[in-house]
């Protein structure tokens, strides 16, 4: 049986518990561009056949999750491999290997979660699918918009560190600042001291199920046991 529990903005983070059945994530990409998605495992927890892969538009895969799994995805975008070195790279995302396969690493931010706190590359939901639909609050999560068209100026990436040239992520205000406020740290680091800014109202606004800061409310965090998964970039 699985169990996951999603805090929406750019990564998906998943949280698999059961008696001893395994679960499936099937990853679709229906973006109109190449997405390399990436695969972190928790500590302590099963590691899975694959750490990285590449996905061309349309494509989709099916991995297999082992029982009592917890772990990340995320997708990486503006990737290529070097001809001289060998050398892979992603403008977002990237996991810092060298490698397509991540072997252990995470991903930078921003990256889209399923949990708008390390910031936002790229559309993504994930959605309880098949006869093991679950029990418990099994209802799709994520963030669907396009967030980079409208990112606040302040938080855009682009390739060219041009302020004015269409962002390819949007950061967190915590990645974008550093600051406590932003961070929740410090004399901020409790949900008494720390509320929502103005950037994580853009996320929420965009993305009512997304947790898009680190004392987000109730109403962005869901569990669900005992069902498959499909996880869709570009939904």
């Amino acid at each position: 049986m699985g169990f996951i529990k999603v805090s929406s903005f750019l990564f998906v983070i998943l949280y698999l518990t059961n008696g001893g059945s395994s679960t499936t994530f099937t990853v679709v990409n229906l973006c109109n561009y190449t997405v390399w998605p990436g695969l972190l495992s928790g500590a302590g927890t099963a590691s899975l056949p694959t750490t990285g892969f590449s996905l061309n538009s349309s494509e989709s895969r099916v991995i297999s999750i082992p029982a009592s799994w917890s772990g990340r995805i995320w997708g990486r975008t503006l990737c290529n491999q070097n001809p001289t070195t060998g050398k892979f790279t992603c403008v977002t995302g990237d996991c810092g290997s060298s490698k397509i396969e991540c072997s252990g690493a995470g991903g930078k931010p921003p990256a889209t979660l399923a949990d708008l706190v390390d910031g936002y590359n790229l559309p993504l939901t994930i959605v309880p699918h098949g006869e093991a639909a679950g029990v418990g609050k099994c209802r799709a999560a994520g963030c669907a918009a396009d967030l980079n068209v409208d990112c606040p100026a302040q938080l855009k990436l682009t390739v060219d560190e041009d302020a004015d040239g269409a962002a390819v992520a949007c950061k967190s205000a915590c990645e974008a600042f550093g600051t406590p406020e932003f961070c929740c740290s410090g004399a901020f680091g409790t949900p008494d001291t720390c509320e929502a800014s103005e950037y994580a109202g853009f996320f929420k606004k965009a993305c009512p199920t997304a947790y898009s800061y680190a004392y987000d409310d109730g109403t962005s965090t869901f569990t669900c046991s005992g069902a498959d998964y499909v996880i869709t970039f570009c939904p």
